[in-house]
């Protein structure tokens, strides 16, 4: 997060029932711009917290990063940037999703297209809460994080936002992504990722044409995957970024030819 080339934001570290060293961590980092919230453990995935940190910002914008995730450098900057309009009060940029192994598989869903907005508000949530950024007027009109629910609590505020705001000018889709979301530690291996996201998992298990810029080769007995990725960020951002996003498109522009091969669409 203090890497971002976007400097004007606040940052609030919730401690959901941390342990004690959490805040010692948080503490060897000298910066005005940190808020350590030490809270006691709030049920499920902690959303009660949220709120309580919401409560006591100020920031037009909210953006989240959880802590199993990583910002590529630009991601605030490129998010800002969208909300120069006034009409945009929620955008998303596009997911990469990286198992343990440092294979990265971008997400394709563009929720301006009716289909995929449609299925997104009634079948299953493919955001994860670190692409997202939104107004806090969105959030004055729809509501807070819920707090009677233990799991996708995300969901049930992205599905109220953009109902709150059912128009294509209030929602910006970043095609670009600006973040990596890895699996977290307590999660299957095998069921971590939404299920629209076999098709691309199974295209690099089958040896499918496979972008090298989405296939960061990480070490399956060296440092966490997160820290790992971070250690290269560190010593390369725009390198990194730039190979990721250009394997991003690479990917789909594959997906597309594919397509154009087969029988059942070309007809």
């Amino acid at each position: 997060m203090l890497a971002q080339d976007f400097e004007d934001f606040e940052l609030v570290v919730v401690g959901d029932g941390c342990a004690p060293e959490t805040a010692e961590l948080v503490a060897t980092f000298s910066d005005a711009r940190i808020r350590w919230m030490d809270l006691p453990k709030a049920p499920g995935f902690g959303y009660a917290n949220r709120n309580v940190a919401l409560a006591q910002t100020s920031g037009n914008l909210i953006a989240f990063l959880g802590h199993d995730n990583v910002y590529l450098p630009d991601h605030l900057s490129r998010m800002a940037r969208h909300f120069t309009r006034d009409t945009v009060q929620f955008a998303y940029s596009r997911p990469l999703w990286i198992d343990d192994a440092g294979v990265v598989m971008p997400s394709y869903v563009n929720l301006q297209h009716p289909v995929a907005r449609r299925r997104f508000l009634t079948v299953a949530n493919v955001l994860p809460a670190s692409t997202v950024v939104y107004r806090r007027s969105a959030m004055d009109r729809a509501g807070m994080w819920p707090e009677d629910i233990d799991r996708n609590g995300d969901w049930d505020l992205w599905k109220r936002i953009l109902t709150e705001f059912d128009s294509g000018p209030n929602l910006i889709h970043e095609r670009e992504p600006t973040m990596l979301h890895f699996r977290a530690d307590w999660r299957d291996p095998g069921r971590w990722m939404p299920p629209s996201m076999s098709y691309v998992a199974a295209m690099h298990s089958a040896g499918v044409y496979w972008p090298d810029g989405l296939d960061l080769n990480l070490d399956p007995d060296g440092a966490l995957p997160q820290a790992q990725v971070w250690d290269r960020l560190e010593k390369d951002s725009t390198g990194v970024a730039q190979r990721l996003r250009h394997g991003t498109r690479l990917l789909q522009d594959a997906m597309a030819y594919n397509v154009t091969l087969d029988g059942n669409f070309s007809r």
